[in-house]
């Protein structure tokens, strides 16, 4: 195989079965089959994070005493996706009675004298980043990392001393790496946080720190500048209403009208890596739902408000599923998008949608949703410095990320290299 033609010629090459017992877990069992049966705690495959093992998720299920031996969990095992993010791989190095269930693979190494478990782990990670993995699901529908496709996966390894030294290696290496990644993603929420709160606050209390102010008489919104008025969405747009609700599928099309779909909105912006069309026919029995430049559309449920501006290249676009804000002449589009986007707008959502299992954003509660109102004018100069200050700031918050995605990058190599006999020093 390719892959294991990469090592060198002195190590143990085989597939995954040969030297490792592989375990499908049990399938889920919610009522006991007996009064022996116990009810015990399971690892599905969410327990598999980005960072490892994640025992923050917590799941119980019946077990039958006959199946304790075979899918009770020991420190050691290695967990491996079987479905999802398939191939994804962790430890288990938890105490406690844990179990399986049959979303993941469980490898433990047979060969306690020959293979260290760790190594295993970090040889898994290497499948998975050298595209293995995807290459044996490479399904249209979910892909699936089966016990068999597991079993026949290639392995290679050197004498057990060397695969302790790779361990140990790879173990402060990887460590270093992901302390770097988590500052890093620390910033990234920071900055996050900056860019929320530079929108809130020029949306709320404008750009002139010394303007006059009056109280704005809720709560939420507090003081705002005394020439402002405080006006319901509805007394700005001439018209709020909803995309294609109804069966949007029955005209999804090849040739067609671009539909613009909730995952498709960033705040301000948009997303069209997965779009969808609709037919022409589909778009004519839905003319009510036409976008046209000026108009902001804002999702409904999941990212309740994420609102964007239709620009003049999207004019003539469909929508399914989302909150359509006709333009005013009396108001700045961009200034509304950036006002639904803040964290005032968010307290709306979350008030209109009490009681709710989730968030939701929709006509009536776009409707009464209270806007802090200055004159046209003052909504062009807040706008454009929103514009003008959040592209400085996405311009960093782009570069952090950019390092972030150059350390993975490393730590796959590094990993790469070391499983594959490329770095002399641990050989």
């Amino acid at each position: 195989m390719r892959i294991v033609a990469l090592t060198p010629g002195n190590w143990t090459r085989a597939t995954v079965g040969k030297f490792c017992d592989v375990q499908l877990g049990k399938m889920l069992q919610n009522e006991p089959f007996s009064e022996k049966d116990e009810f015990k705690p399971y690892l599905r495959a969410i327990n598999i994070g980005k960072k490892g093992l994640d025992l923050s998720y917590e799941f119980s299920m019946w077990i039958r005493p006959k199946e304790t031996e075979r899918f009770r969990l020991i420190k050691g095992d290695i967990l491996v996706s079987e479905g999802g993010d398939a191939g994804r791989t962790a430890i288990f190095d938890a105490d406690g009675e844990y179990y399986f269930q049959n979303a993941i693979n469980r490898v433990r190494p047979d060969h306690r004298g020959k293979i260290e478990p760790d190594y295993i782990y970090y040889w898994f990670t290497f499948l998975k980043a050298a595209g293995y993995v995807e290459m044996m699901c490479n399904v249209a529908t979910i892909p699936h990392f089966t016990a068999e496709k597991v079993k026949a996966a290639p392995l290679a390894f050197p004498p057990l001393e060397t695969q302790r030294r790779i361990v140990r290696f790879l173990d402060e290496k990887t460590a270093r790496i992901d302390g770097l990644i988590e500052k890093k993603r620390e910033l990234l929420d920071r900055l996050a946080e900056k860019r929320q709160a530079l929108i809130t606050r020029a949306v709320t209390k404008g750009l002139n720190p010394d303007a006059p102010m009056k109280p704005s008489g809720i709560d939420w919104l507090g003081d705002i500048p005394a020439h402002w008025e405080v006006k319901p969405l509805k007394n700005i747009s001439p018209r709020i209403s909803v995309g294609i609700v109804v069966t949007p599928a029955a005209y999804y099309a090849d040739e067609g009208v671009l539909a613009i779909r909730g995952l498709n909105l960033r705040p301000m912006g948009f997303d069209f890596s997965d779009s969808v069309k609709i037919s022409d026919k589909g778009h004519e029995l839905h003319l009510k739902s036409e976008l046209h430049e000026g108009d902001l559309v804002a999702v409904r449920t999941g990212e309740p408000g994420t609102t964007s501006v239709i620009s003049a290249d999207l004019e003539g676009t469909n929508c399914v599923d989302l909150v359509i804000i006709r333009k005013s002449p009396n108001a700045s589009s961009r200034f509304l998008g950036w006002f639904l986007n803040s964290d005032v707008s968010k307290v709306q959502y979350a008030i209109g949608s009490e009681g709710a299992l989730q968030l939701h954003f929709n006509v009536e509660t776009s409707q009464e949703l209270t806007v802090a109102f200055p004159p046209r004018e003052e909504q062009r100069q807040i706008a454009e410095y929103i514009d003008r200050r959040l592209k400085n700031e996405n311009e960093r918050a782009e570069r952090v990320a950019e390092s972030v995605e150059l350390l993975h990058e490393y730590r796959t190599a590094l990993i790469t290299a070391a499983v594959t006999g490329q770095i002399e020093e641990l050989l």
